[in-house]
């Protein structure tokens, strides 16, 4: 099967999504993809340049069994400027949502862009002949069920001509599809230095990393040992508390910023005890996969995608200074029990034919 893939936003979990399955896949792709960079810029143009560059690829003579595209992209716009979108069976992807994203002020949420991808939504179901086929994929229940819930709320807060059966519209047509991962293969430590945390999320204010080096006074406070690696792909501006930190436990400092290379952040991985998220999102967590898989030991926030993704696999803290310490402690009475098998049913030897059939599912129904 042929399938034209359209990325509007071409970086972080985006790419390795999408890398990962053609990588693994039974199918053959086109890509068509964009920087990514400018997320509002690119969910309000990408409908333009992605249909100008499909149509060039028609008029050279290649044509699809079915389309991919993220949330990131307004499918009903794409599929109105494109004829040759507008005939193929589709699936959306989410790997975020606009609805529930957390943003720094309240009044820096842009609803539009919520209903822009509820068109996408809709736009793919309206391009199967089956409304309940499983076109619109979510990367965890949790990131489903926030929007639908969030989406519910908005069109009941509308004037009037109310689409409020667009939610169960929705969710008759969704379908959890997990990412996946290349695992990491975890090395014994065998070391009596201290233990490593390691903090591998963007460096980002929605990720707390304020809480994590809260925590990490905490347990110097109580005279725990430990090392600290703080990776993660950071930007222009990030939060200040990330140079203050550097200063502050310097001594401590095992790894500082993003990492040159696949196989650096590998060793990262490898070389870490437990990975400490204090996110105030996630929708799955591809790092904290990763890291698993590498034999850390997961400490995660209670809430979000984590308890669905990780069950009793993981500690859990409650997003405070005080139980994040607590949690940490927990964890690392648990460093010798070997954890990464827990990541292996994300390897993409096994997601990636789960996503082949499901691709499949919405030509051969549709």
């Amino acid at each position: 099967m042929h399938v034209l893939a359209l990325q509007p936003y071409d970086t972080g979990a985006h790419r390795a999504f999408l890398e990962g399955w053609r990588r693994n896949s039974r199918h053959t792709f086109d890509v068509l993809a964009l920087p990514g960079r400018h997320f509002k810029w690119r969910m309000r143009q990408a409908p333009i340049d992605l249909a100008q560059q499909t149509e060039t690829l028609v008029q050279s003579g290649l044509g699809w069994d079915a389309l991919w595209c993220t949330s990131m992209l307004d499918l009903a716009t794409c599929r109105g400027l494109c004829p040759a979108v507008a005939r193929l069976p589709a699936a959306v992807y989410f790997h975020e949502n606009q609805l529930t994203y957390p943003t720094r002020y309240a009044d820096q949420r842009d609803l539009h862009f919520g209903l822009t991808q509820m068109m996408s939504a809709l736009a793919a179901i309206a391009s199967c002949k089956q409304t309940d086929v499983p076109c619109v994929w979510w990367n965890s229940a949790y990131n489903r069920d926030s929007f639908l819930e969030a989406l519910d709320a908005l069109l009941h807060s509308m004037p009037d001509h109310r689409p409020t059966r667009a939610v169960q519209q929705i969710r008759d047509a969704s379908a959890v599809v997990y990412p996946g991962i290349d695992p990491i293969e975890a090395e014994p430590s065998g070391r009596d230095a201290p233990p490593i945390l390691i903090w591998a999320a963007r460096w980002e204010h929605d990720k707390a990393p304020e809480l994590f080096f809260e925590a990490l006074d905490e347990l110097k406070c109580r005279g725990v040992e430990f090392r600290v690696s703080v990776i993660g792909q950071q930007f222009a501006e990030y939060p200040a508390c990330f140079d203050v930190a550097r200063e502050r436990f310097a001594d401590r400092i095992v790894r500082w910023g993003y990492q040159p290379s696949r196989a650096a952040y590998a060793e990262a991985l490898k070389e870490a005890d437990i990975v400490v998220s204090t996110a105030k999102h996630e929708f799955f967590g591809l790092a904290v996969a990763e890291a698993v898989s590498a034999g850390c030991v997961p400490m995660l926030p209670g809430a979000l995608a984590y308890p669905e993704v990780w069950g009793d696999a993981a500690v859990y803290h409650d997003q405070s200074a005080t139980g994040i310490a607590d949690a940490i402690e927990r964890a690392l009475a648990r460093c010798d029990t070997d954890v990464s098998q827990t990541a292996g049913r994300f390897a993409w030897a096994r997601i990636a034919p789960q996503i082949d059939n499901a691709i499949e599912s919405i030509v051969c129904l549709g």
